[in-house]
């Protein structure tokens, strides 16, 4: 995982938690952070801040629950945006 993107979604949900103590590992939907709507900004958040399209096949909560995971799917969507753009 990219530090800076950690860091960049970390910062990102301790704004809307503040004084939170947050470990990338940890569940947030299981501290009850996380509601439907806020599954939604964490969705448009990624997709603004790391300029990437989230594919549907992308779109599970396990892949939503932790700094860590989030930080994953950022770096496999790059990844596959990276792959698919051949050369012009």
């Amino acid at each position: 995982m990219s530090e800076q993107t950690g860091t960049r979604i970390r910062d990102f949900i301790l704004t809307r938690f503040p004084g939170v103590e947050l470990d990338d590992r940890v569940d947030i939907f299981t501290l009850g952070f996380v509601n439907s709507l806020f599954a939604m900004e964490l969705v448009m958040f990624l997709e603004k801040e790391f300029d990437l399209r989230i594919p549907n096949e992308e779109m599970s909560l396990d892949n939503f629950r932790t700094v860590e995971g989030m930080s994953a799917l950022v770096a496999r969507v790059r990844a596959g945006a990276s792959a698919g753009a051949g050369p012009a």
